[in-house]
């Protein structure tokens, strides 16, 4: 049974090009949301097995994401990758207290988001 991503970014560009190399590497059920208000209303409907979510969004910070979809979902049955165009240690720090499985950041090839989804 195929995997089903959900991806929080509100970035168009990194949301395609996130779909293209989930797609090369095997991928197929990709579903987006541009904020964590939408996203966590998908996670609820569409019971994804991973969510990729941004460290910023516009309507709240995916840390908070991140705790809300921890609330609800434990890390077996939900994995959550948390991505950033910046690197930062404390950012990884955070994200690892706000319950998520994995921290990345994200590369024009993709391949920290492509390695933590194989790690998880």
């Amino acid at each position: 049974m195929a995997k089903k991503i959900l991806i929080i970014d509100d970035n168009e560009q990194d949301k395609k090009i996130m779909k293209r190399f989930l797609n090369r590497a095997g991928y197929t059920e990709i579903d987006t949301a541009e904020n964590g208000t939408e996203g966590i209303q998908k996670v609820g409907e569409a019971k994804p097995d991973l969510v990729i979510l941004d460290t910023i969004l516009p309507d709240m910070m995916g840390f908070e994401v991140c705790s809300r979809l921890r609330e609800n979902y434990t890390s077996g049955a939900l994995k959550i990758v948390m991505t950033t165009g910046a690197v930062d240690a404390v950012d990884a720090l955070k994200a690892r207290q706000a319950g998520a499985d994995d921290y990345c950041v994200k590369t024009s090839d993709c391949v920290p988001l492509l390695e933590a989804l194989k790690n998880l």
